[in-house]
């Protein structure tokens, strides 16, 4: 066996050796990792979002951030923590009236935040990936509604994916 086979081979070994390793150390040095939040819209018009995250365990506001979302535009605020968090979305008037509150649940397992705008309303998905169960803000009466399938589904649609 060649020198560079050799070493080749101990680089694999302790990578792979390494590669379970990392789990306990994010939990002994508290690396949770980040949720990344993204902000689509398809209004006509301007919107201003107020975002916040409060975390649970400390009982304290955890992030803040306040967005101007132009027509067409996709924006990517800071990342959240990926750590128990209640997160709430807040539409703002031009009066700096909140018009539209969405609050959503941030866990170790969630993936990604989506908000969407529209002149009809704000929708904010959040994935907790592919073993957990999905949470989508919605407009209505209810503020949350958990969509178990993982899958959006349009009212119109039937059991066997065709529309009305």
């Amino acid at each position: 066996m060649n020198r560079r086979t050799l070493l080749q081979s101990a680089g694999v070994a302790a990578v792979v050796g390494l590669a379970g390793c990392i789990d306990g150390v994010q939990e002994h040095f508290g690396l949770q990792g980040i949720v990344p939040i993204e902000i689509h819209s398809e209004a006509d018009r301007t919107y201003n979002l107020h975002l916040q995250a409060y975390d649970r365990e400390a009982d304290r506001q955890s992030y803040e951030q306040s967005i101007s979302v132009t027509p067409g535009e996709s924006v990517k605020p800071p990342n959240l923590d990926k750590t128990e968090q209640s997160f709430r979305i807040a539409r703002i008037d031009d009066n700096d009236e909140e018009t539209e509150v969405r609050e959503v649940s941030i866990t170790s397992t969630t993936q990604v935040v989506t908000i969407q705008l529209s002149n009809d309303g704000l929708a904010v998905e959040v994935d907790h990936g592919d073993d957990a169960e999905n949470e989508t803000g919605v407009d209505g009466d209810e503020n949350r509604t958990v969509d178990t399938g993982g899958n959006e589904t349009d009212e119109n649609e039937t059991d066997d994916g065709a529309a009305d």
